[in-house]
């Protein structure tokens, strides 16, 4: 079966072995959680007193442990061994047995646990394009319990919680933002804060607030440590009398002096060289070099002899892609000759801490195609990508050969799908600044471009990425629903995700007195309109009363004018009136 089914298992503060695992059991913990484990002796019926057990030079060297503050025992009941608060001294070998004064070592050693202890680090590389830089949340051994979720933090505020190690989008360097992660149930175990100082097209530096994720030469404990990184890298050979030298340069010579290296040989670790340079013998097999303590800064791999070995090299190492979309996973190697087409195959890796890989062989049929391209160019292409493809996929030019799991990583595909979401929130108040972003749980390529719907018509923006739509001030016009998706040939987009828009305090006062004010224009009309019609009602009767008046007024007048003209006949009437008296 090619896709293995993605299983996010919460994680508790305690993790536990079961007795699945096999009689040798290796498991991996963070630093600072605890770890239950479980007696695995043959005879359970009685008590069981633990050690530490190694093999040096086949001898047996075992260690009894006793209870104190930090190691516990459950003697009574199923003997199990609690250790709390994980240390990096606590990487051992446990195993358990009956209490003797002559334990047998090489039964306990058949019985034992490997434990191993984890940091969290926000491991930093460069992106495939472009000069940006990605983060990833990374545990320096695989969890035996698979996380349920990676939280990312800015600055120490809580950022986003998601499945993806990935943090979700490319950084530039910014002195003052620090990056950090942990992984959901153990937000108290956070990795040390990050912070990118400096970008340059052979070089990037970054600053660690804690010593304990630097190089040795670096390290100390409570203190920030600067690192500078070079962004390629790749072997030089040089032949000597007897011998040859490699060197393993950098695009960042400057920085070579405090880099610690490492060296692989057939794809596992050679030794414990941290130096630029090693010496060796001529040789017929592939070696490659590293920064120590950052695997994807690595280099090609490197034959002195093409004719006697097989390298391996991919086109891309990282890849984000879309759910739905399609993805071509390029490898090249050298010498085809050695072996047919017909030996080769590609897999799908899942690492953990048994020795034992647990690998998926890949066949062409269905959303899976197998292309070769000339004598060395081999092309695995999966459409319609869904999630649980995500994963480690590696090349083989011998699909018989056993397959263990290569210290080198292969090819790490991660797919995505698209989500807004939005700042500060999905509910809001008229007035705030709001952004909207098209989320990913990997960054996509530098170029791409986004596109934006409001209630599923287009918004035209003006940008040339878009990845972000702000809304400044917001209002109750821009409630409702969003989506976004990347402009490509394939129709790739966002569910809908809702914004509301309450009305704020300020605004609603304004809006109560705007209501008054326009319940008031009718009421005020509507007196004017009675006035007036009063006025224009009234107006013919006063105009009757003043002509009354006038025709009045006119009489008197008339009568007093008609008097003052007979003189005469007023005398000889008054003359008359006395003379009778």
């Amino acid at each position: 079966m090619l896709f293995l089914k993605a299983e996010l298992m919460l994680l508790g503060f305690i993790l536990s072995i079961s007795e699945a695992l096999g009689k040798e059991r290796s498991i991996c913990v963070l630093k600072g959680s605890s770890v239950n484990l479980t007696c695995f002796a043959e005879d359970s019926s009685t008590s069981k007193t633990w050690y530490t057990v190694n093999k040096n030079n086949n001898v047996f060297v075992l260690k009894e442990l006793s209870a104190n503050g930090n190691v516990t025992y459950n003697i009574m009941e199923d003997d199990t061994l609690t250790i709390r608060n994980v240390k990096k001294s606590d990487a051992y070998h446990y195993c358990s047995q009956e209490p003797s004064s002559k334990p047998a070592p090489e039964l306990c050693w058949e019985n034992r646990t490997e434990l191993h202890v984890a940091d969290l680090q926000v491991k930093v590389f460069p992106a495939t394009e472009g000069h940006k830089l990605s983060l990833m949340c990374s545990a320096s051994c695989p969890l035996s319990e698979s996380p349920a979720a990676f939280i990312w933090y800015k600055n120490q505020r809580f950022l986003y919680e998601d499945w993806s190690p990935w943090y979700r989008e490319l950084v530039s360097s910014d002195p003052a933002v620090r990056y950090s992660c942990a992984i959901k149930g153990y937000e108290d175990l956070r990795a040390p804060e990050v912070s990118v100082a400096s970008i340059s097209s052979d070089c990037f530096g970054v600053t660690y607030t804690k010593g304990e994720a630097c190089p040795k030469k670096l390290k100390s404990p409570d203190e920030p440590c600067s690192i500078m990184y070079p962004r390629e890298l790749h072997i030089e050979m040089n032949p000597e009398r007897g011998y040859m030298t490699l060197t393993c340069n950098t695009s960042c010579p400057a920085a070579d002096s405090d880099t610690a290296f490492r060296w692989y040989w057939n794809r596992r670790v050679f030794m414990d060289c941290t130096s630029q340079d090693i010496s060796v013998s001529t040789f017929f097999s592939y070696m490659s070099c590293a920064v120590e303590n950052n695997e994807y800064l690595h280099s090609d791999e490197f034959c002195e002899y093409d004719d006697f070995c097989i390298h391996i090299n991919y086109d891309s190492s990282r890849l984000c892609m879309l759910e739905g979309s399609s993805v071509n996973i390029s490898s090249k190697y050298s010498n085809s000759g050695h072996f047919s087409s017909k030996h080769e195959s590609w897999y799908k890796l899942r690492r953990n801490t048994k020795k034992e890989a647990d690998v998926t062989s890949i066949e062409a049929g269905g959303r899976v195609e197998l292309h070769e391209i000339n004598n060395n160019q081999r092309i695995l292409c999966i459409n319609d990508l869904r999630k649980n493809d995500s994963g480690e996929y590696i090349f083989t030019p011998n699909k018989n050969e056993k397959r263990g799991q290569p210290d080198l990583l292969g090819v790490i595909l991660v797919v995505t799908g698209l989500k807004v979401t939005m700042s500060p929130s999905d509910v809001v108040t008229e007035g705030q600044r709001v952004t909207l972003t098209c989320s990913t749980s990997c960054p996509l390529a530098e170029d791409t471009t986004y596109v934006w719907f409001f209630n599923e018509d287009p918004i035209s923006l003006s940008g040339k990425h878009n990845q972000n739509l702000v809304l400044n001030p917001v209002s109750t016009l821009h409630a409702g629903n969003y989506s976004c998706a990347v402009r490509s040939s394939q129709n790739i987009s966002s569910a809908l995700e809702t914004l509301t828009v309450k009305v704020g305090k300020s605004m609603a006062i304004m809006n109560i007195v705007k209501m008054v004010f326009l319940s008031m224009i009718p009421l005020v009309g509507c007196k004017l309109y009675l006035m007036l019609r009063k006025r224009k009602t009234a107006t013919p009767a006063a105009k009757q009363s003043e002509n009354a008046e006038t025709e009045e007024i006119t009489a008197r007048y008339e009568r007093i004018t008609l008097m003052a003209r007979n003189p005469r006949a007023e005398r000889d009437q008054e003359q008359q009136q006395q003379d009778t008296e």
